[in-house]
């Protein structure tokens, strides 16, 4: 695959965060109707926020603001990890579903923190 000319299309936080919103809208597309307003709306919110959070924070601003950008990343996919977890005690999803979300929860919180972490590095750097 071709190198995107936008640049956080080449980081893996924000390819993995669009995996994990692509099977939200998935699952969540079998919630009851009565959820659409309700927790499957907050779910969907909090996964789309990753990958844009990503995207936001990357182009072109100073790497304290990239960093910034990330924390709320990783709020979001804290707040998703919760509401994942209210879904599988409300028995609106499975718990194989509520695993294979986690792990990419888990997957993307990683390569997030490795992100901010190498900013977080690189901005030291800079001061010395």
């Amino acid at each position: 695959m071709e190198k995107s000319q936008t640049p956080y299309k080449n980081l893996d936080a924000w390819k993995v965060s669009m995996q994990l919103v692509e099977r939200v809208y998935l699952l969540t597309a079998n919630f009851p109707k009565s959820e659409t307003f309700g927790l499957s709306s907050q779910i969907r919110r909090a996964a789309i926020s990753i990958p844009s959070n990503i995207a936001e924070g990357a182009v072109g601003r100073s790497k304290k603001h990239f960093i910034n950008f990330l924390t709320i990343a990783l709020g979001s996919l804290s707040e998703l990890d919760t509401q994942i977890e209210l879904s599988l005690r409300l028995k609106l999803i499975q718990e194989e579903e509520a695993n294979e979300l986690l792990k990419i929860i888990d997957r993307a919180k990683s390569l997030i923190f490795g992100l901010k972490k190498s900013l977080t590095i690189k901005i030291n750097q800079d001061i010395e």
